[in-house]
């Protein structure tokens, strides 16, 4: 009797075992999978695109549903802001109420919606669920939304800011040697009149040793300059990437 327990104990592992592969191979094949941005910015007054995709084993069908909710910073409370099922139903109460637009394409996996008018208090957590009987288990992917003020920015490329940097400081200082040397040789057509007259010899010494003084003041301040206003860490940041050689 011993040997047909052990027999039986043998089969019902197995048992086990083939019924939770089966299950977790069910569940592979009827998992969907679901992206949308971690992070996204906002402008006061300039729509704002949620983006939300969806990969399905199964064919769509007019049961697909797709479901947008919003809960703000210090709130626990989830709201309803958008239902999909073959139309469209977005939100008509709350914050949201005629502001959340319908702009993704089921048949391309496009779940995305959009926000119109959005201000401060638009800020917070936005999670986007869809279902496409059988592929109901799935993610929830969570989108953080921040929306600010838009501010005066100015994107520069590498010439530009090598322009910038080299060239019109090179402008300034032979502008400004040119002045001196207009003011000095003035200076020394008075000197010649009381009988002392520099040889043009000396005259070109003089500008040339002017000209690489006010170069090294000028190669100083752009390498400080780089160190300061270009640390590594920008250099992956998504600023034009940039190296100061001196």
């Amino acid at each position: 009797m011993r040997p047909i327990s052990l027999a039986g104990g043998c089969c019902r592992a197995f048992s086990r075992l083939l019924s939770f592969l089966l299950f977790q191979g069910l569940y592979a094949v009827l998992s969907m999978e679901i992206k949308a941005d971690a992070h996204v910015r906002g402008y006061i007054g300039e729509s704002i695109k949620l983006k939300c995709t969806f990969r399905s084993s199964s064919p769509v069908s007019d049961k697909l549903t797709i479901d947008w909710t919003y809960r703000q910073p210090t709130s626990s409370r989830i709201e309803p802001i958008f239902h999909y099922q073959s139309f469209q139903y977005p939100t008509t109460a709350g914050t949201f109420r005629d502001r959340i637009s319908w702009v993704g394409d089921v048949y391309r996996g496009d779940a995305s919606i959009s926000i119109s008018n959005p201000t401060m208090r638009d800020n917070g957590t936005f999670s986007c669920s869809v279902k496409n009987p059988p592929d109901v288990h799935h993610n929830i992917p969570m989108t953080e939304l921040v929306v600010t003020e838009r501010g005066f920015a100015i994107q520069l490329s590498s010439a530009a800011l090598l322009s910038i940097l080299v060239f019109i400081p090179s402008a300034v200082v032979v502008t400004l040697l040119l002045v001196r040397m207009g003011r000095k040789s003035a200076g020394l057509k008075k000197k010649s009149k009381s009988g002392y007259k520099k040889s043009s010899i000396e005259v070109s010494d003089d500008i040339i040793l002017r000209l690489v003084r006010e170069f090294k003041r000028l190669e100083l301040s752009l390498l400080l300059l780089c160190h300061l206003g270009f640390p590594e860490t920008h250099l992956n940041s998504g600023f034009p990437e940039f190296h100061c050689v001196i």
